[in-house]
């Protein structure tokens, strides 16, 4: 199993791309006030339990309106 020092290059880049989407995404959800599906109550959840990729690419993909 390879030691944590070794996958830290790799892990990094991840983190700090994961907490910026999130970031955005929240910034996002928090300045709009429509949405495709949903209501910001429900994006925000999805958004915090599906904290990692998975509820930031879920809004972007399914909930915010198209401009």
């Amino acid at each position: 199993m390879p030691d944590l020092r070794e996958l830290l290059p790799f892990l990094i880049p991840l983190i700090v791309v994961q907490v910026v989407l999130f970031l955005y995404t929240l910034f996002h959800i928090l300045t709009h006030k429509n949405y495709k599906r949903g209501s910001r109550g429900l994006w925000i959840a999805v958004v915090i339990v599906g904290m990692q990729f998975v509820g930031p690419i879920l809004y972007f993909l399914l909930g915010r309106e198209e401009i």
